[in-house]
């Protein structure tokens, strides 16, 4: 993937720790056809790692009662229809945006915050205490595995 990544966006994307995920980002989210070039790439291979991941879990002696996985693009990719069950923590516009590292286009491409929490089979809005959170969370892993 590295060669790939360097031939399309050139070599100074990848540095000695590998892809250099500020450049890129610097490229593709002020580009619509770089993005959609990059996500051909990444998506299908992302999925089957997780998939593989998930495999080899599911075949260990003693496998975990549930795995998590973080989709960053679950609905904008169709990826919900590989998952049991989906849970979407949301927060609040003004917390997203002091969470950004830097002001971009990302969020403008995203599904609406409402319409993820409407879709999934949990929701919970992160605006409360580490404890309100890790109370939602024990909540929907015994619901989930109960």
């Amino acid at each position: 993937m590295l060669r790939e990544l360097a031939e399309r966006f050139g070599p100074e994307v990848i540095g000695a720790d590998g892809a250099d995920r500020a450049r890129i980002a610097a490229i593709v989210f002020e580009d619509p056809e770089q993005l959609a070039w990059l996500e051909q790439l990444l998506h299908p291979r992302v999925a089957r790692e997780n998939l593989a991941w998930r495999g080899e879990v599911e075949s260990l002696p003693d496998p975990p009662p549930l795995t998590v996985t973080e989709v960053p693009l679950l609905y904008e990719t169709g990826a919900e229809r590989r998952f049991d069950a989906v849970v979407v923590i949301s927060a609040p516009e003004h917390v997203r945006r002091e969470r950004r590292p830097v002001p971009d286009s990302r969020e403008q491409r995203l599904l609406p915050q409402d319409e993820k929490v409407a879709r999934a089979d949990y929701a919970y809005v992160n605006d409360g205490t580490l404890d309100d959170l890790d109370a939602f969370v024990a909540q929907v892993v015994s619901r989930v595995t109960g």
